[in-house]
């Protein structure tokens, strides 16, 4: 333990210079703790067992409504935000992103808010923070005494030979990672923000994605989660063939449940974590959480939660694959299930799931196949006939939100009859496009071709 006494050393200094508290900084010794001792964080599959059945929020009783809408003035809405949408080509926060009628999440987010009389808390990264807030100034409403929002921290990457600092002088910002978004936690203490809203009188907290148009808050499924006197609640839905690498719920031995991320899943185990009728539920990222124990919890362990380890395998420039191999110690913020005494998991349906992740989930959710419910909740269009919808566009084209506007310079076609649009190649789409069924466009050549005004396409495979 002396060794490691001396290893962790040079860690602490760091981030004490780069004035992170001290929570965070023993938050981080936990984990390197854990690290340093040969821990993986890996949760094999013999140590698990799958989740048969659950509560089903579609089946709630109606009078669950009411208890919720009574608590909804003792209610926080809280977004992940940190968030800046590199992997599309952005260079500030994604919520900032224009979605859906020319508003942008944050837009979206905001007129829930008001509309339900919430009260709206984000949790922002260094990078995020300024754009937000400076665009969030067209809702006065929003402003009140409780912050508007409040910032995640960051953590030293470990070099995986020596476990000692990472360094990268080209670019010391590299030196340094979220450390996943179960940080919320601490951070909720450590910006004052967790005692700001118990002082307020706040008890129940809804937390989702910022980028999560169907993370809406649902009166029934609060109601439950009140009148049950649940300490942290997650929200899963049935898995697909989509969700085959993302976490998904299970449960010790003993019953108490857990959450399992890929990157805890050991290469044996690859195909069990894929199996979607084995591990039925995924992880929506859609928590519910009673503040009060929240606080109560945190007091009792020190203020370190110990959330289970994510060892996440990286380089220093993830852009450099030849740059120095690194750990990244991340915790997710649905792991605190298997922390909470008491937690409990609900089903929910697919449509408190849209996440927008790449610019092919963008297009579909600016077309005709969704609109904005009365609630501004992202849901698929009632008149459609199909149940799902899949966009696959050429990554070398269509992967960064400039390259795929400068192709859809019309915006998206018309969608609302569309299973499947495939297009492989560059493509430009003219002004009223509607595709119909399975399609897929093909251009093999160099040159861009491009799809003429007013077309109409169905069930075709179609070479420009």
């Amino acid at each position: 333990m002396t060794s490691f006494s001396g290893n962790f050393a040079p860690f602490a200094k760091q981030m004490q210079a780069e004035g992170l508290p001290d929570i965070v900084i023993q938050t981080f010794k936990y984990y390197y703790t854990q690290l340093a001792e040969g821990q993986t964080g890996l949760i094999s599959e013999a140590d698990i067992k799958p989740v048969q059945s659950l509560p089903n929020s579609e089946s709630f009783p109606e009078r669950l409504e009411g208890v919720g809408r009574a608590t909804l003035p003792k209610t926080v809405f809280l977004k992940l935000n940190g968030g800046l949408g590199s992997n599309m080509g952005l260079d500030r926060a994604e919520s900032l992103l224009p979605v859906k009628h020319g508003l942008s999440f944050l837009d979206i987010i905001a007129r829930h808010t008001l509309q339900a009389n919430l009260c709206l808390v984000l949790m922002n990264s260094f990078s995020t923070q300024a754009d937000t807030l400076a665009a969030l100034k067209q809702y006065p409403q929003l402003w009140s005494d409780i912050p508007l929002d409040f910032l995640q921290h960051k953590v030293p990457k470990v070099t995986q030979t020596s476990l000692s600092l990472a360094a990268w002088p080209q670019n010391p910002e590299l030196e340094w990672c979220p450390p996943g978004h179960g940080d919320i936690f601490t951070a909720l203490v450590t910006s004052g923000m967790l005692d700001t809203l118990l002082r307020a009188k706040y008890e129940y907290a809804f937390i989702s994605n910022a980028d999560n148009l169907g993370a809406v808050v649902d009166t029934a499924i609060l109601g439950y989660f009140v009148e049950n006197r649940i300490p942290l609640m997650m929200e899963v839905a049935d898995r697909t063939e989509a969700d085959t690498k993302g976490g998904h719920l299970a449960q010790l031995p003993g019953g108490q449940l857990v959450l399992r991320e890929l990157a805890q899943c050991p290469p044996d185990d690859q195909n069990a974590f894929q199996d979607i009728t084995r591990h039925k539920y995924f992880n929506t990222n859609n928590l519910w959480l009673h503040l009060p124990t929240l606080k109560t919890l945190l007091d009792a362990k020190n203020y370190v939660l110990g959330l289970p380890m994510i060892r996440n395998t990286k380089t220093v420039d993830p852009r450099d694959s030849a740059s120095t191999p690194v750990y990244q110690l991340e915790t997710a913020m649905g792991a605190a299930i298997a922390v909470f005494e008491g937690s409990q998991a609900v089903r929910v349906p697919r449509t408190r799931f849209v996440p927008i992740k790449n610019s092919q989930d963008l297009l579909a959710l600016r077309s005709d196949a969704y609109i904005l419910s009365d609630n501004f909740q992202a849901i698929l269009n009632p008149v459609r006939q199909l149940k799902k919808l899949i966009v696959n566009l050429d990554s070398a084209y269509y992967k960064l939100i400039d390259d795929m506007d400068a192709r859809f310079p019309y915006g998206a076609p018309s969608l609302i009859n569309c299973e499947q649009l495939s297009v492989k190649g560059d493509v430009k789409f003219g002004q009223n496009i509607t595709v119909k069924g399975k399609v897929t466009i093909v251009n093999e050549a160099k040159q861009q071709r491009q799809i003429a005004d007013n077309t109409v396409i169905e069930n075709e495979l179609i070479v420009v």
